[in-house]
């Protein structure tokens, strides 16, 4: 893969359902550099929005998705989250599903964001039939001081892609070949909507997982929750992306992620595979929620190609 991420212009929209950013700093940079690429970035008063500890009042927050209802504000090319934290869960009860969905049915535009905002996308997948991308957000990841050119490279480059293949090199994976709905995010928000109406019903998917500071037994305790409400053995395979700030204890005696990998697999029947680069880390994937995916697994690593899924083309 090339490091080139060239690109044209394109009108970019803030939404902040969750929390506010931290450091102001990070939001000017990230702004300055899209700016500076020529891109058109509005809604730019979400970044500066507080209520409590959430990117403005719940009314605000909902507002910012809705938007892509109303069909007086231009549908952008690019919605992308400022940041994650807690607060998307407070506004699924009461967005306007059907009239995004009627809005985004011809030419959607490419939703962006993770880690909280995985409640965001499931709801949008559930109800209002719409693919989004598990990607960078403004924040955290467009703000950073020193720009990572592997995850601009992937995101801008599937954005433009019809197709798109990635690939994992961690050794000894199951022998695999198959195909279904790609799916998934961050674990504890997917434990979060189990028995939820905003949870997904997807049968021969294969689900991608991640989190951050959750210890190696919690993992595997939102695991179960999945497998014992039916939806992790209804899956073909399940991915295991990072799992950053989450060491083991000296009380585990040895149990760690690949305790929780072999259990996981075992008891839910499913093959899993390690080393997805994709979750609260500095070098990440841009993967498409709720899009084509074929699975390949061996030996030698793992290949993910992936399609159907909205592009800037």
């Amino acid at each position: 893969m090339t490091t080139s991420y060239s690109h044209k212009p394109r009108h970019i929209r803030l939404v902040a359902p969750s929390g506010y950013p931290e450091n102001p700093a990070d939001v000017t940079r990230a702004v300055e550099r899209l700016h500076a690429e020529g891109h058109h970035v509005d809604n730019l008063a979400a970044t500066h929005r507080r209520f409590e500890r959430f990117a403005g009042t719940d009314e605000e927050r909902a507002a910012d998705i809705d938007a892509l209802a109303d069909a007086s504000v231009p549908l952008p090319d690019i919605v992308l989250a400022v940041r994650g934290g807690y607060g998307a869960m407070r506004l699924l009860h009461g967005l306007d599903y059907d009239g995004i969905e009627r809005r985004c049915a011809d030419k959607p535009p490419v939703i962006v964001g993770h880690s909280d905002f995985t409640a965001m996308q499931m709801a949008l997948l559930t109800h209002a039939r719409v693919i989004t991308f598990g990607g960078p957000m403004l924040a955290r990841n467009f703000g950073q001081v020193n720009l990572n050119r592997f995850t601009m490279a992937h995101f801008w480059a599937i954005l433009q892609s019809s197709d798109y293949t990635v690939h994992g090199t961690q050794r000894d994976q199951p022998d695999l070949d198959v195909s279904g709905v790609l799916w998934g995010g961050n674990l504890a928000m997917l434990a979060a909507l189990t028995g939820t109406p905003f949870m997904p019903s997807i049968d021969g998917g294969i689900l991608f997982v991640e989190d951050v500071n959750e210890q190696p037994f919690r993992t595997e305790r939102m695991l179960y929750q999945l497998y014992l409400a039916g939806i992790l053995q209804r899956q073909q395979a399940l991915v295991m992306g990072t799992f950053s700030g989450g060491a083991a204890a000296a009380y585990d005696n040895g149990f760690s992620l690949d305790s929780v990998a072999e259990q996981i697999g075992r008891v839910a029947g499913i093959p899993v595979v390690r080393g997805l680069q994709f979750g609260h880390v500095d070098e990440m994937l841009t993967l498409p929620v709720g899009a084509q995916a074929r699975l390949r697994s061996g030996a030698a690593g793992f290949s993910l190609t992936m399609s159907g899924y909205p592009t800037l083309a």
